[in-house]
């Protein structure tokens, strides 16, 4: 039993493993369980609630990120940062050491282009695929399949992935081995700015004494609408700063983005470096585990709120 590549990917046969279940991963994990397919994760720790409860659902646990890979088609990967990529792919019992001919592995993680493409170059010396395909959208698009995902690699897999993919969101190829994670720190740039504009909009409105409700009704048409206010502008309204993406998370990629060299190029990029400052605030405030709204916390802290 079995189908790897390129075999037909179908529900009762194509074998999938996960590793990463914190609330992005799990709530993309739960959606393939959802649509029929056998999950195999493997969890630091499997006594965590995300992972019994993936376990409830049909979930099986493997004992390390290498016999996870030997046992299974296609290997997902939904990480932190690009220390524990390198770390669940390359280390002694990582991914890689475990593949069989003909897998391939997905990394969903926001990481750095390097990596992606020094893990598309082990997957090929052992006769396997990889690709980078993080995404955007946060935990409202991981839980209803609406995630915008930047797949990057060999064009022929990413079609051939799409049965899966189609599960999580919406299939975007960005282009060779890399390109998924340079899309997504551009992404990144771009919804940076959006949440430090909204954060400014808000705050700004309420000091001047307009009901935040019906400023969002009266903006979210015109040229200042925009994802960023469909999702988290009643979040920051109501100071809901649970996360979808962790605010520390967002000084990572943008830190990719401001401090990044590519072929000899340095990107100067003020407006980001300036986000990044922002949302390191955050995080030297002891607030990096809430979600990236949460920056109106400090454009309120910075007005004396």
């Amino acid at each position: 039993m079995g189908t790897a590549y390129p075999n037909p990917i179908t529900p009762s046969e194509t074998r999938i493993g996960w590793i990463g279940i914190g609330v992005m991963g799990f709530a993309m994990a739960s959606r393939l369980i959802s649509a029929g397919y056998t999950l195999t994760i493997y969890a630091r720790n499997p006594s965590h609630p995300n992972s019994l409860s993936l376990q409830s659902q049909g979930a099986h646990l493997s004992n390390s990120p290498s016999q996870l890979a030997q046992s299974n088609d296609v290997v997902f990967t939904m990480l932190s940062h690009p220390s524990d990529v390198r770390s669940v792919y390359t280390g002694p019992n990582g991914i890689v050491s475990g593949l069989n001919p003909n897998s391939v592995i997905i990394d969903n993680t926001s990481s750095h282009p390097d990596l992606a493409r020094e893990i598309f170059s082990l997957a090929r010396s052992k006769g396997c695929w990889s690709v980078d395909a993080p995404v955007s959208g946060g935990d409202i698009g991981a839980r209803d399949g609406n995630l915008a995902i930047f797949a990057a690699g060999e064009l022929a897999v990413i079609k051939w992935l799409e049965p899966l993919l189609r599960v999580l969101g919406k299939v975007n190829y960005v282009g060779s081995a890399g390109c998924g994670q340079t899309c997504k720190i551009a992404n990144q740039i771009v919804i940076g700015s959006n949440l430090v504009g909204l954060s400014e909009g808000l705050v700004f409105a309420k000091k001047a004494g307009l009901d935040l409700e019906q400023f969002m009704d009266a903006i979210r048409d015109g040229a200042a609408g925009s994802k960023a206010l469909e999702l988290f502008g009643e979040r920051m309204i109501k100071r809901d700063f649970r996360p979808g993406g962790f605010a520390e998370y967002q000084v990572k990629d943008l830190g990719m983005g401001v401090d990044v060299v590519e072929d000899g190029k340095v990107f100067v990029l003020p407006g980001a470096a300036l986000c990044k400052q922002l949302f390191s605030s955050m995080v030297a405030n002891g607030d990096g585990k809430l979600g990236t709204q949460g920056i109106i916390s400090v454009i309120d802290r910075i007005n004396g709120s």
